[in-house]
């Protein structure tokens, strides 16, 4: 997310709203409930049978906001998986709700009211190089593959004894 920069949705989100509502989203995400979608829906509840991601982590990088996602092993995280073993390039962007009020340049300012719901991942996202950084998500699954397998082998070592 990129505050005080117009989106492709021609629409201004300004930095203190959307601080305020990364601070309120810290709580979901230190108690594993910052789910999301994989594309966006058309309702503003996160259904879990659509879950494919858990936010584990958002920070800052000047008017930037970052984060780092978990996929899940769900029917929707098994085809996020696959994308992502595909290289396929992914976006992410917000799902909230409130109103917006016009600005200047022809964009809408997003208000006060604005409630942030979650992240989805989409094929298309509204704030611009808002993509998932796929080489960091392939290491890192790489990684926790060797580790099942080295798991694996230790647990069956103590079997075999």
């Amino acid at each position: 997310q990129k505050a005080n920069t117009p989106n492709h949705n021609k629409r201004i989100y300004p930095l203190e709203i959307l601080r305020r509502e990364d601070q309120k989203y810290q709580e979901l995400v230190k108690e594993r409930r910052a789910l999301g979608e994989l594309d966006h829906p058309d309702q503003s509840v996160v259904e879990l049978s659509n879950v494919s991601h858990v936010i584990t982590k958002t920070w800052w990088d000047g008017v930037t906001l970052l984060g780092e996602i978990e996929v899940l092993d769900t029917p929707k995280g098994k085809i996020l998986e696959k994308l992502i073993k595909r290289n396929i390039k992914l976006g992410i962007s917000s799902r909230g709700l409130g109103s917006t009020e016009p600005g200047s340049g022809g964009y809408d300012v997003v208000q006060e009211d604005f409630g942030l719901i979650c992240y989805d991942l989409v094929s298309s996202p509204s704030t611009s190089n808002a993509f998932m950084n796929l080489k960091e998500s392939i290491e890192y699954k790489l990684l926790g593959s060797n580790k099942n397998i080295l798991l694996d082998e230790i647990l069956n070592e103590i079997l075999i004894l």
